[in-house]
């Protein structure tokens, strides 16, 4: 299989690394330096794996899309223009697999958070929040993992309506953002009463489980259409 890689920082040369391990082709490295030929990979890759910064990523999918090049993206921060995106993917019968993360530790763990939370739902005496920790050159806060996480414990709890960045009110579940330098990424979801408290805990040791997870899906759409994302793949396992 032939990836074009967009974004090719850390996270882009450990993807490489994955994907040759796997016996894949390399066929096109694309950086600040040279952006343009994101617009001519038409012929030149089977599938392109993004990982780049929300403010680009938005136009990257676009050009990708348009051009009928398979999309599996890493970037969060985005999704705000998510039905857009959406649309243009329909548009084009294109294929686009979008994940907060990658890893599949983090996907089982995702499950962990909604069990846990539709148990500790039932104990009101027990005030829920989150923590997340990332390396400095992480630009969005919180993390789209972080947002994951939130939407599954706000689903459980019919008291809470949105989640919010450090101070939160009665009705909101608070994230407290942290960004520490050489942090792959750390989530920890606290459950704290007077008596005692409950408290589960991600953390990643490397970028390689990211990695792995993108090339995963990376050969997993090759023969899929329409918007996809890790339940897609995990059910596909």
């Amino acid at each position: 299989m032939r990836i074009a890689i967009v974004g090719y920082g850390k996270m882009g040369k450990v993807i490489e690394e994955i994907a040759i391990e796997r016996g894949h082709e390399i066929s096109a490295k694309i950086s600040s330096s040279n952006k343009e030929e994101i617009r001519n990979l038409h012929g030149k890759c089977d599938v392109a794996i993004e990982f780049t910064r929300p403010e680009s990523a938005v136009q990257n999918f676009k050009d990708m899309i348009q051009q009928s090049v398979p999309v599996v993206t890493g970037t969060t921060g985005w999704y705000k223009h998510f039905d857009e995106i959406k649309n243009l993917v329909s548009e084009h019968n294109a294929t686009f697999f979008y994940a907060t993360n990658f890893s599949v530790g983090v996907n089982i763990f995702f499950e962990l958070n909604k069990r846990l939370a539709s148990i500790m739902s039932q104990h009101p005496e027990y005030k829920v929040s989150m923590d997340e920790t990332h390396h400095t050159q992480k630009l969005d806060a919180p993390s789209g993992t972080a947002i994951t996480l939130a939407e599954g414990i706000i689903e459980a709890y019919s008291k809470l309506k949105a989640w919010k960045l450090d101070q939160a009110g009665e009705d909101e579940l608070a994230i407290r953002a942290h960004r520490i330098e050489g942090v792959p990424g750390t989530h920890e979801i606290h459950y704290s009463s007077e008596i005692d408290d409950i408290e589960i805990k991600h953390t990643a040791h490397s970028r390689k489980g990211f990695a792995l997870g993108s090339v995963l899906a990376a050969e997993f759409v090759l023969d899929q259409k329409g918007m996809l994302s890790m339940s897609d793949l995990l059910r596909s396992s």
